[in-house]
């Protein structure tokens, strides 16, 4: 009696998204967010009279960071 169980292939299961799938996706959205960060920062900067601690920049990369992940764990 032969044992076949160590002649199976061994399955891996790739679980973490490719990265460069999850830098695409973060620059699509990034790019998509700038505009509504730096018309949200202008009218805060006009509203209150000074500027917003953070830039639109930064606002639009937070963003950026919290949306793409929901989407790799969807």
């Amino acid at each position: 009696m032969s044992d076949f169980t160590t002649d199976a292939p061994i399955l891996r299961r790739n679980t973490a998204a490719p990265r460069r799938e999850y830098y695409a996706y973060f620059a699509l959205i990034f790019a998509a967010t700038i505009p509504l960060s730096l018309l949200t920062w202008a009218l805060k900067a006009a509203r209150r009279m000074e500027l917003p601690e953070k830039g639109p920049i930064a606002s639009a990369w937070s963003q950026a960071r919290i949306i793409t992940p929901h989407i790799f764990s969807a």
